[in-house]
């Protein structure tokens, strides 16, 4: 079965494994939801509930929309956790922490604060 992929199938496999020990993408557990564009003023947001891939401003009510059908199918953690890591690790591009501070207060990942009281 091996000797039917192709060898840009092969190299892809390759290219992954190489990429999941320095953090890449890995299939099996981890998945990134969001790419960050413009020094952090727009983003592409991966849906895996259509397999789509989205462009958005990151202070859009599109953007808080999108992230609010994907935490509403489970990914609100996942992506909120990669906000945060983009704040931490990006502080020379657009506020990330001010565009997680959107998000929350458009009610983007529910309504935890309202859910705990």
């Amino acid at each position: 079965m091996a000797a039917n992929t192709s060898k840009t199938a092969r190299a892809s496999v390759k290219a992954g494994q190489k990429a999941g020990k320095a953090g890449g993408l890995n299939v099996l557990g981890e998945f990134k939801y969001l790419i960050p564009l413009n020094k952090g003023k727009h983003v592409y947001l991966r849906d895996l509930t259509d397999g789509s891939t989205k462009h958005f401003a990151t202070g859009s009510d599109d953007f808080a929309e999108a992230v609010k059908v994907l935490a509403e199918a489970g990914h609100g953690e996942k992506i909120k956790a990669e906000i945060e890591a983009f704040a931490a690790d990006l502080p020379a591009e657009q506020g990330w922490d001010t565009t997680l501070k959107s998000l929350e207060e458009a009610g983007a990942f529910g309504e935890v604060a309202e859910a705990a009281a």
